[in-house]
């Protein structure tokens, strides 16, 4: 080791006297060493002084020509990686003192070096002291900067530090790194909506034309066609499962819907049809329409396809509604168009019997049910377009099915502004609504690849911090601690925040005022439900079909009407309940057989009697008469012939029913 530092030494000196005055000078320092305590201090920040040897190489290179720097730098390079190297074999080995005294006489020298060079060229570099603290910071040195370098201050070093700390940042680039987000919407491009080729709002021409009365309106929904399909389904399962079974009509089959509507009116959906059709607590306009046994013999025959010539497969798990459910469904566009803002969200259908699609959603009411997805206007929450989830295809679960769902659902809108939850929400989706010109409003996952990690990271409470690209808007918001709402908006452009205590951004506000479109939909169908305990999922369905048709038709009559018993609070209440018995009228007037119950017999009585017109006997006008057809006393009475006018005793009236008094015998 004595000999390896004695080369490095002798190979330094060479560079810069000749090799006898180096030895001298060697020699001389060698003699005029410290004491025994400074030498053990120098071994134990042995790791400082390679640190010091390195500067002086580094002063040494300065030192040099332009012409030489580059070799002398590589030179310089080599020399300290011996050193550094000759210093960690001298700290395995037991030689510390000699080679500490080596590095102590090569630091020596140097500084004789450097006196000797500035009183030839009357210039100085930098300090020994201010490179030092450059390089225990752990700067790297640029061998092609070094004469600049040299140049510099400490005081301007770290004034340039400073200003790289207060540069704005660029952007912030997303987790995936394919998208750059701005902190400031400079370069974000204004929102205009889309109004060329929007639909109207509202009824469209094809309802508004066929809508009279509040039947009319409920007719466009479940349509006759509708009906009379059900009806010769429901025959063939009659025929083949129901002993001594009647067929069905149209007629009777719409009285049959009208009793499930009452029965959602009166709130009777969880109450036994027994019960239903009591004589005592029961509604008399139950027992009026048809005997309990036979709304017991439809709901068993009930059928909405051909049992035989289904299609056992698994492609299409709703095959026994398939139909129905389409016919229906295709109605549901046509005869309203949405306003500009809709909610696409998932609605549930209470059912707990077998289905091989049936889903369980914690979060709803009900908790197990039929999944359908939902397109509703939110200022109405009409039911625009609804879709049944059958469950998974093939067992695989669905790739994108949020975007998937959000596009279908939108088919053949534009210029309008979706909400949806985070289920749907993506950057993939904005950009596939921005090319059909449909904006988007909705919160999203914080799991997502295409947020940037600043907007996750903890803040103060009520705090928000916006990012932009040219077309969108994410906003991060703190409601409390510990929580973090995102939402991604291709609507607004700006950071808006309210001027609320809790300084909520505007998106939120937007986004909660659109979000309850489908939530409306389900609390407004549940108040009226007409379903009814069943363990057929089609027939689940079909109550689901029958609600949403009454609140729809509701919203149409509404719109084609608005002054129908408008001072009244109660409007949906008195829709429902007008059309439950226009539902039910023609077949009770049809009735040929009585009810045995007196209330019901009664109804049925004067629903005969309106529909045959005035009655053969009135009371008559002004007070009593006497009798005209009365020979001998005449008595006084109080009625006249309907027919001729005459007023009439007891003795000579007669007492006819209503379907004789109108006919041809009768009359003559």
């Amino acid at each position: 080791m004595a000999k390896l530092a004695g080369v490095l030494i002798v190979e330094m000196a060479t560079e810069q006297k000749s090799t006898q005055e180096m030895a001298t000078e060697q020699q001389e320092m060698a003699t005029e060493q410290k004491s025994a305590q400074e030498m053990a201090t120098e071994q134990d920040s042995a790791q400082e002084t390679a640190t010091e040897q390195d500067s002086a190489q580094e002063m040494a290179t300065e030192q040099k020509s332009a012409q030489e720097m580059a070799t002398e730098q590589d030179s310089a390079q080599e020399t300290a990686t011996e050193q550094k190297s000759a210093q960690e074999m001298a700290t395995e080995q037991d030689s510390a003192q000699e080679m500490a005294t080596a590095q102590k006489s090569a630091q020596e020298m140097a500084t004789a070096q450097k006196s000797a060079q500035e009183d030839e060229d009357g210039s100085s570099s930098s300090t020994e002291d201010s490179e030092s603290e450059e390089e225990d910071e752990g700067s790297e040195v640029d061998p092609d900067k070094l004469e600049s370098e040299s140049d510099s201050s400490e005081d301007s070093s770290e004034e340039e530090d400073i200003e790289k700390m207060d540069e704005p940042t660029a952007g912030w680039t997303s987790k995936n790194g394919k998208i750059v987000w701005s902190p400031t919407n400079d370069e974000t491009l204004r929102y205009v909506p889309q109004t060329k080729g929007r639909l109207t709002p509202g009824p469209t021409h094809y309802a508004i034309a066929r809508i009279s009365d509040p039947l009319s309106s409920f007719a466009l929904l479940l349509t006759d066609e509708i009906l009379q399909y059900i009806v010769d389904m429901t025959n063939l399962q009659g025929r083949r499962s129901v002993a001594g079974w009647r067929d069905v009509d149209k007629e009777e089959l719409q009285a049959y819907v009208g009793l499930l509507v009452l029965s959602g009116l009166y709130r009777s959906r969880n109450e036994s049809t027994l019960s239903l059709w009591g004589e005592k607590w029961g509604r008399a306009i139950f027992r009026a329409t048809m005997s309990h046994k036979r709304f017991h013999h439809l709901s068993r025959a009930l059928r909405f396809d051909n049992e035989q010539s289904r299609r056992r497969s698994r492609d299409d798990r709703m095959a026994a509604f398939r139909k129905v459910w389409d016919m229906w469904t295709h109605r549901l566009p046509m005869l309203f168009n949405p306003d500009r803002d809709i909610c696409v969200d998932e609605q549930l259908v209470p059912f707990k019997g077998k289905c091989s699609f049936r889903q369980y959603m914690p979060k709803k009411p009900a908790k197990y049910g039929i999944k359908i997805w939902a397109t509703c206007d939110v200022k109405t929450s009409y039911a625009w377009r609804l879709q049944v989830y059958t469950g998974k295809v093939g067992g695989k679960p669905e790739v994108n099915q949020g975007m998937r769902v959000v596009l279908d659902m939108t088919q053949g809108l534009k210029g309008n502004i979706i909400t949806c939850d985070n289920f749907f929400t993506s950057f993939a989706l904005t950009e596939e609504l921005l090319k059909r010109k449909l904006a988007l409003v909705g919160t999203i996952r914080r799991n997502k690849p295409e947020l940037p990690p600043n907007l996750l990271q903890a803040r103060a409470v009520f705090s928000s911090m916006f990012a932009f690209t040219k077309n969108h808007t994410l906003v991060s918001y703190i409601p409390k601690r510990g929580k973090n709402v995102l939402l991604l908006s291709t609507k607004h452009r700006s950071p808006d925040i309210s001027d609320e205590m809790k300084k909520k951004p505007i998106i939120i506000h937007d986004y909660n005022r659109c979000k309850g479109g489908v939530d409306t939909l389900d609390k407004v169908v549940a108040t009226y439900s007409c379903r009814r305990k069943t363990q057929s999922w089609p027939l689940a369905l079909f109550h689901n079909l029958i609600d949403v048709s009454l609140y729809n038709a509701y919203v149409l009559w509404k719109s084609v009407d608005p002054s129908w018993h408008q001072q009244k609070s109660h409007r949906r209440r008195l829709y429902i309940q007008e059309v439950g018995e226009m539902l039910v009228t023609p077949h009770i007037k049809k009735r040929g057989r009585l009810p045995r119950s007196s209330a019901a017999n009664e109804l049925v009585k004067n629903l005969h009697i309106a529909a045959a017109g005035p009655s053969p006997i009135s009371k008559a006008k002004g007070g009593r008469r006497l009798c005209n057809l009365c020979t001998g006393k005449k008595k006084r009475v109080s009625k006249s012939c309907g027919n001729c006018g005459r007023f009439t005793c007891k003795d000579h009236r007669l007492i006819v029913c209503s379907a004789c008094c109108v006919s041809p015998e009768f009359e003559s």
